[in-house]
């Protein structure tokens, strides 16, 4: 992996994969430059991925988003996103759950991608516990119905308890069936829905400050027109895949464009990982 952006000199000397003899190492890590083309370690991918600080006021919610697209558009492939990932972008999957404090996703993908609950890992453990975190990030599900299988080990094993996040006309009999099974229910919305900007307070009311959403398009699409994302770490498979796949947002289309910056771009084996922010984050 090699650092495209932003470009620095030791970018531009050690972009062919090379590094100056006594060059300070870019990116936090030994045995090299984080420009260079080489495997990154998880400590160099958790330092260029790290949450912001907080603010003179304390921790403030910061909403970030992680997601794959094809050169054509497309977030999944027959239905899920494996296909068109890598094993370098699992590894910044995991790096971005890693310094969570929560995984915000939609139920569609819950039942969809199989998810299961977070783990704790020992090479993230130190770094967790120096930001007051607890083992592994918990995973908040967004659902306006409830309806969800209980019995998965999302819901029965986990090694944080799942939230769950629904609207205040949600029927009464599936809380009672989601507390019963041993989630959280969190209520984010007047109605049968999650408002997204009710969704990020509740989740800060929790001391869920890092929060990190994986999708699905819907709602993702749901958090860029409530204008809630802050960050968008993107990455683009050098895949063509046609057909009529999902894009990584869905929904009805806001009526301008919301511009983000280019913050960070590294390189591998053609696939790009990109980080966007809103300008007026933070």
């Amino acid at each position: 992996m090699r650092r495209l952006f932003p470009v620095t000199d030791q970018t531009v000397t050690t972009g062919s994969g090379g590094r100056p003899p006594g060059a300070p190492d870019e990116g936090g890590g030994a045995g090299g430059g984080a420009a260079a083309d080489r495997e990154w370690s998880l400590d160099e991918l958790a330092d260029a991925y790290a949450y912001p600080g907080p603010g003179p006021g304390g921790p403030v919610p910061w909403l970030r988003a992680n997601m794959v697209s094809t050169l054509d558009g497309a977030a999944q492939h027959d239905g899920r996103s494996q296909p068109i990932s890598t094993a370098t972008d699992m590894r910044i999957f995991g790096t971005l759950r890693g310094l969570a404090d929560v995984v915000v996703v939609g139920a569609e993908t819950v039942r969809l991608e199989g998810y299961r609950p977070a783990r704790a890992r020992a090479e993230f453990a130190e770094r967790r516990e120096a930001a007051g975190q607890g083992p592994a990030p918990a995973v908040a599900v967004v659902s306006a119905s409830l309806d969800l299988d209980f019995s998965l080990p999302l819901f029965t094993s986990p090694l944080v308890p799942t939230l769950i996040l629904t609207g205040a006309a949600a029927a009464p009999d599936k809380v009672a069936s989601a507390e019963k099974a041993g989630a959280r229910v969190v209520i984010a919305g007047d109605g049968m829905g999650v408002e997204p900007d009710r969704a990020v307070r509740a989740l800060a009311e929790l001391g869920h400050t890092r929060l990190l959403t994986e999708g699905g398009p819907r709602l993702l699409g749901q958090f860029v027109a409530a204008g809630v994302l802050d960050e968008l770490c993107l990455t683009v498979s050098p895949m063509l895949t046609v057909g009529d796949a999902q894009r990584i947002a869905g929904g009805p289309s806001v009526a301008v464009p919301h511009r983000f910056a280019l913050v960070s771009l590294l390189e591998e084996e053609g696939f790009l990982f990109s980080r966007y922010q809103r300008p007026d984050a933070g």
